[in-house]
Protein backbone atom coordinates (compact mmCIF):
# COMPACT_ATOMS: atom_id res chain seq x y z
CA UNK A 1 0.00 0.00 0.00
CA UNK A 2 1.11 3.52 -0.45
CA UNK A 3 2.71 5.05 2.06
CA UNK A 4 -0.28 7.40 3.96
CA UNK A 5 2.08 10.42 5.08
CA UNK A 6 2.59 10.63 1.20
CA UNK A 7 -0.57 10.05 -0.26
CA UNK A 8 -2.96 14.14 -1.09
CA UNK A 9 -6.68 13.76 -0.98
CA UNK A 10 -9.14 15.78 -3.11
CA UNK A 11 -10.59 18.16 -1.05
CA UNK A 12 -12.33 20.14 -4.26
CA UNK A 13 -12.14 21.37 -7.45
CA UNK A 14 -10.86 24.62 -8.25
CA UNK A 15 -13.68 26.98 -10.69
CA UNK A 16 -13.47 30.50 -12.29
CA UNK A 17 -12.64 33.85 -10.96
CA UNK A 18 -14.66 35.21 -8.11
CA UNK A 19 -14.52 39.31 -8.46
CA UNK A 20 -10.98 40.84 -9.83
CA UNK A 21 -8.53 40.64 -7.53
CA UNK A 22 -7.30 36.84 -7.74
CA UNK A 23 -10.13 35.31 -5.28
CA UNK A 24 -11.31 31.63 -6.71
CA UNK A 25 -14.17 29.55 -6.43
CA UNK A 26 -13.38 26.28 -5.10
CA UNK A 27 -15.99 23.41 -5.47
CA UNK A 28 -15.73 20.90 -2.24
CA UNK A 29 -15.56 17.35 -3.32
CA UNK A 30 -16.07 16.59 -0.01
CA UNK A 31 -17.97 14.72 2.57
CA UNK A 32 -16.80 17.20 5.35
CA UNK A 33 -17.05 20.87 4.11
CA UNK A 34 -16.12 22.94 7.14
CA UNK A 35 -12.21 21.74 6.47
CA UNK A 36 -11.90 24.56 4.26
CA UNK A 37 -12.10 26.85 7.59
CA UNK A 38 -8.74 25.41 8.63
CA UNK A 39 -6.71 24.72 5.85
CA UNK A 40 -3.52 27.01 5.32
CA UNK A 41 -1.97 24.60 2.64
CA UNK A 42 -3.00 23.00 -0.11
CA UNK A 43 -1.69 21.13 -3.43
CA UNK A 44 -2.30 22.35 -7.32
CA UNK A 45 -0.69 19.69 -9.34
CA UNK A 46 1.72 18.28 -6.59
CA UNK A 47 2.63 22.11 -6.06
CA UNK A 48 2.46 23.77 -2.58
CA UNK A 49 -0.05 26.85 -2.31
CA UNK A 50 -0.85 28.88 0.93
CA UNK A 51 -4.52 29.67 1.26
CA UNK A 52 -4.89 33.02 2.55
CA UNK A 53 -8.68 33.33 3.35
CA UNK A 54 -11.72 31.17 2.61
CA UNK A 55 -15.45 32.35 3.32
CA UNK A 56 -18.47 30.22 1.96
CA UNK A 57 -20.66 31.52 -0.60
CA UNK A 58 -23.62 29.43 -1.54
CA UNK A 59 -22.09 25.80 -3.16
CA UNK A 60 -19.10 26.65 -3.30
CA UNK A 61 -15.76 28.38 -1.21
CA UNK A 62 -14.31 31.43 -2.35
CA UNK A 63 -10.69 31.09 -1.49
CA UNK A 64 -7.60 33.47 -1.33
CA UNK A 65 -4.59 32.18 -2.71
CA UNK A 66 -0.90 33.69 -1.79
CA UNK A 67 1.08 35.08 -4.97
CA UNK A 68 -2.40 34.91 -7.10
CA UNK A 69 -3.95 38.57 -7.34
CA UNK A 70 -5.57 38.79 -11.02
CA UNK A 71 -8.68 37.04 -12.63
CA UNK A 72 -5.90 36.00 -15.26
CA UNK A 73 -3.52 34.21 -12.22
CA UNK A 74 -6.79 32.41 -11.61
CA UNK A 75 -7.40 30.96 -14.82
CA UNK A 76 -4.23 28.62 -14.73
CA UNK A 77 -5.82 27.29 -11.30
CA UNK A 78 -9.52 26.86 -13.27
CA UNK A 79 -10.34 23.24 -13.91
CA UNK A 80 -7.71 21.62 -11.27
CA UNK A 81 -8.09 19.44 -8.26
CA UNK A 82 -7.10 20.70 -4.88
CA UNK A 83 -5.41 18.60 -2.58
CA UNK A 84 -4.36 17.99 1.11
CA UNK A 85 -1.71 15.95 2.49
CA UNK A 86 -3.71 12.73 3.75
CA UNK A 87 -1.70 13.45 6.96
CA UNK A 88 -3.72 16.53 7.31
CA UNK A 89 -7.10 14.62 7.02
CA UNK A 90 -9.11 15.03 11.04
CA UNK A 91 -9.35 11.54 12.48
CA UNK A 92 -12.41 9.53 12.97
CA UNK A 93 -14.22 7.95 15.78
CA UNK A 94 -12.99 3.79 15.92
CA UNK A 95 -15.01 1.78 13.09
CA UNK A 96 -15.14 5.01 10.79
CA UNK A 97 -13.29 5.60 7.99
CA UNK A 98 -12.96 7.75 4.67
CA UNK A 99 -14.00 6.62 1.62
CA UNK A 100 -10.43 6.83 -0.07
CA UNK A 101 -9.01 4.30 2.70
CA UNK A 102 -11.76 1.45 1.49
CA UNK A 103 -10.99 2.23 -2.29
CA UNK A 104 -8.31 -0.29 -3.31
CA UNK A 105 -8.18 -2.34 -0.23
CA UNK A 106 -8.40 -6.29 -1.02
CA UNK A 107 -11.76 -7.91 -0.66
CA UNK A 108 -10.58 -11.90 1.88
CA UNK A 109 -13.27 -13.91 2.23
CA UNK A 110 -13.49 -16.29 5.56
CA UNK A 111 -11.34 -18.97 3.40
CA UNK A 112 -8.76 -16.51 3.05
CA UNK A 113 -9.65 -16.32 -0.96
CA UNK A 114 -8.95 -12.92 -1.68
CA UNK A 115 -11.82 -11.76 -3.66
CA UNK A 116 -10.99 -8.61 -5.29
CA UNK A 117 -10.30 -5.41 -5.30
CA UNK A 118 -12.74 -2.34 -3.58
CA UNK A 119 -13.06 0.20 -6.53
CA UNK A 120 -16.12 2.24 -5.68
CA UNK A 121 -18.53 2.76 -2.70
CA UNK A 122 -22.09 2.75 -3.11
CA UNK A 123 -24.26 5.17 -0.98
CA UNK A 124 -28.03 3.62 -1.18
CA UNK A 125 -29.28 5.49 1.80
CA UNK A 126 -29.82 2.60 4.34
CA UNK A 127 -26.08 0.87 3.96
CA UNK A 128 -23.04 1.84 1.59
CA UNK A 129 -22.04 -1.09 -0.52
CA UNK A 130 -18.63 -1.77 -1.38
CA UNK A 131 -18.17 -2.40 -5.23
CA UNK A 132 -15.53 -5.00 -5.96
CA UNK A 133 -13.83 -5.91 -8.92
CA UNK A 134 -13.12 -9.68 -8.59
CA UNK A 135 -9.81 -11.66 -10.24
CA UNK A 136 -12.11 -12.59 -13.57
CA UNK A 137 -13.08 -9.18 -13.78
CA UNK A 138 -16.87 -9.31 -13.00
CA UNK A 139 -17.93 -7.20 -10.27
CA UNK A 140 -19.06 -7.77 -6.89
CA UNK A 141 -21.43 -6.38 -4.54
CA UNK A 142 -20.66 -6.14 -0.83
CA UNK A 143 -23.01 -4.59 1.44
CA UNK A 144 -21.44 -2.63 4.37
CA UNK A 145 -23.29 -4.73 7.12
CA UNK A 146 -21.28 -5.87 10.16
CA UNK A 147 -22.82 -9.49 9.41
CA UNK A 148 -21.05 -9.58 6.57
CA UNK A 149 -17.60 -7.01 6.75
CA UNK A 150 -15.72 -8.79 9.74
CA UNK A 151 -12.94 -6.76 9.39
CA UNK A 152 -11.09 -3.38 8.47
CA UNK A 153 -7.33 -3.43 7.89
CA UNK A 154 -6.37 0.00 6.68
CA UNK A 155 -2.93 -0.47 7.04
CA UNK A 156 -2.38 -4.24 5.94
CA UNK A 157 -4.94 -3.33 2.82
CA UNK A 158 -7.69 -5.68 3.20
CA UNK A 159 -11.43 -5.81 4.08
CA UNK A 160 -12.50 -9.76 5.50
CA UNK A 161 -15.72 -10.95 4.37
CA UNK A 162 -17.97 -13.30 5.13
CA UNK A 163 -18.81 -14.18 1.37
CA UNK A 164 -19.04 -17.34 -0.95
CA UNK A 165 -16.34 -17.06 -3.68
CA UNK A 166 -19.21 -18.10 -6.14
CA UNK A 167 -22.18 -16.40 -4.15
CA UNK A 168 -23.69 -14.84 -7.21
CA UNK A 169 -24.11 -11.25 -6.66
Amino acid sequence: MKSATNKKIIIGKIGAAHGVRGDMKVYPLTDFPDRFNTIKKAYVDDKEINIISTRYQGNFVVMKVEGVNSREEVARFTNKLLKINRSDVPPLEDGEYYAFDIIGLQVINQDDVVLGEITEILKTGSNDVYITKAKDGRQILIPALKKVVTEINVEDGFMKVIWDENQEV
